[in-house]
């Protein structure tokens, strides 16, 4: 697998984002994730977007992280915003999500961000299990998704405190 840093508005990841949202709409029954995000939001040094691509070059896997700084939707000073982590059905269970991940928090830490963030849902149990195996822990509800019941959010501190 080959990792690459793409714009969030790259074919491959206008593909890759539009299989997760119809993953999201079966999952939860609605049109999918309506977070407004934009490629912007995504470049260097304030955010990075990454897609993994198979050995027959395939795009496989994506994830990227955008700054946050505290605002009326709770973030904090300092955020890294983990999102739209996805790994088509096909190639789960090979460690993407996990490489993928790792990237994106050390490429934050590096960009001096100080804690990551993600909203995910209770019909993502997968996603759950992922991001506390690999620190996450529960955390104030913040983001669009708030004030919805099925939400849960998780952080992970970037720096040694």
């Amino acid at each position: 697998m080959n990792i690459h840093q793409l714009g969030y508005d790259h074919p491959d990841a206008v593909k890759l984002n539009d299989q997760v949202q119809l993953e999201y709409a079966e999952r939860y029954g609605d049109e999918g994730d309506i977070t407004p995000l934009d490629a912007a939001m995504f470049l260097p040094p304030r955010g990075l977007y990454l897609i993994a691509y198979d050995a027959e070059g395939r795009p496989v896997a994506t994830g990227g992280w955008r700054s946050q700084d505290a605002n009326e939707e709770n973030y904090r000073d300092g955020d890294a915003e983990l999102k739209r982590m996805y790994v088509v059905p096909e190639a789960r269970g090979l460690g993407l999500a996990r490489r993928i991940l790792a990237a994106l928090e050390a490429d934050a830490r590096a960009a001096g961000r100080t804690r990551m963030v993600l909203e995910t849902g209770i019909k993502q149990p997968e996603a759950i299990t992922l991001y506390t195996s690999t620190g996450y822990e529960p955390c104030e509800k913040f983001g669009h998704y708030r004030t919805y019941d099925t939400s849960r959010c998780f952080a992970k501190p970037l720096m040694d405190s």
